[in-house]
């Protein structure tokens, strides 16, 4: 059966983690996330003064990366359709370049090609509708911007995805539920929506139907993540 991914699951199941996602996130992966987002700010650096928006935001750990690596002056938007983690994006914020606003990625409350950047880490596969989710990223797009993705995908050497996927599927949902405990079983989701999400090629031509072209992907950490590039065509502007 396919994992749950309604908004109203999602939205629970986050909000109940968000105390200590942070924690989560740094300790499950050895602090390997905090490499992953420092990669994807060096493979797409910001160019000029147009503000970026950074969806699925989280507690805003990539959008703090962006403002950090953009020229001065730079806005950052931040979104999230969970409150109670816009709550706590909003207790480590250290400046009024970076703005943090409650909104779905499905229906994002700006108007057509606004942004020089628009990114998602580890979020996109929380999204109900993957494509609706991307055709709305490129819509609010500037023409010649980028759209970036950072995500979870399975390692390519077999052994490493053997042992991978054993871990993911036994001991971190266990572990997870032990340290953070929520009824929405989050740490069971999320091997489980890693699995069924489309990565390379599969996620490229995606970007390619929601209106991007020039895609790429480059896997880090032996394809435990992957960053993935596309831009919006000039032509757009139409």
């Amino acid at each position: 059966m396919p994992v749950d991914k309604s908004g109203s699951r999602v939205r629970q199941m986050f909000g109940e983690i968000a105390g200590r996602y942070d924690f989560m996130n740094h300790f499950l992966s050895g602090g390997t996330d905090i490499y992953w987002r420092w990669r994807t700010v060096r493979m797409a650096r910001p160019d000029g003064t147009a503000p970026i928006l950074d969806v699925c935001t989280g507690t805003g750990d990539l959008a703090f990366a962006w403002r950090k690596s953009a020229a001065a002056g730079t806005s950052v938007v931040a979104t999230d359709f969970t409150h109670g983690m816009l709550q706590l994006a909003e207790k480590k914020r250290n400046t009024r370049d970076v703005v943090f606003m409650e909104a779905d990625t499905q229906e994002l409350p700006f108007e057509d090609n606004v942004f020089q950047l628009v990114s998602v880490a580890f979020g996109l596969r929380n999204v109900s509708s993957t494509i609706g989710g991307l055709e709305e990223m490129t819509r609010v797009c500037a023409p010649g911007g980028r759209v970036v993705v950072l995500e979870f995908s399975l390692p390519d050497n077999k052994l490493l995805s053997r042992t991978y996927q054993w871990y993911f599927r036994n001991i971190l949902p266990k572990l997870g539920q032990m340290l953070v405990r929520n009824r929405q079983a989050a740490y069971e989701y999320l091997p489980q929506s890693v699995s069924e999400f489309p990565s390379g090629n599969q996620l490229t031509q995606i970007m390619e139907e929601a209106g991007l072209e020039r895609t790429m992907f480059r896997k880090l950490t032996g394809g435990i993540a992957t960053v993935y590039i596309g831009y919006k065509p000039q032509e757009s502007a139409s």
